[in-house]
């Protein structure tokens, strides 16, 4: 074989394998309820949960767990997915930063027991764009 040939067959097999493993490693949405079955049947492979927060009169948020004095890597909170389904979830990592303002939340991980343990945590905040601050930005036309 020429070594051209043999080039082309070993980037052929490397993209092969860059795409089996991110076939792998790839996660699909779920409710919570489509979450606690695939456990139940054994699937632990991780899942993406999509949700808000639970807050009060005053927009504080409800079943919120962390004290970093006595354990900065443990972060607990309750999330409501978009079945209107709360289940408590644990970050084993520090609260993210504006936590407290975000106003969905897309949490990676996968069920344990009755807990969804949690991998990696994607807020989206609030825009800091209102409507009545674009209105009053508009120029106006004459």
């Amino acid at each position: 074989m020429k070594k051209a040939h043999i080039l082309v067959i070993a980037v052929i097999a490397v993209a092969i394998g860059i795409i089996m493993s991110a076939a792998g490693d790839a996660s699909v949405y779920v409710s919570f309820r489509e979450a606690r079955e695939r456990a139940s049947e054994g699937n632990l492979t991780k899942v993406h949960v999509v949700g808000r927060l639970p807050r009060d009169g005053q927009k504080n948020i409800l079943g919120l767990e962390y004290n970093p004095v006595l354990d900065p890597n443990y972060f607990a909170f309750t999330l409501v997915d978009t079945n209107r389904i709360a289940q408590r979830v644990i970050y084993f990592n520090p609260k993210p930063q504006d936590f407290d303002k975000s106003e969905q939340v897309v949490i990676t991980g996968a069920m344990r027991k009755d807990i969804f343990v949690a991998d990696k945590i994607l807020l989206k905040c609030p825009s800091k764009y209102v409507e009545k601050d674009i209105k009053g930005a508009t120029a106006a036309v004459n």
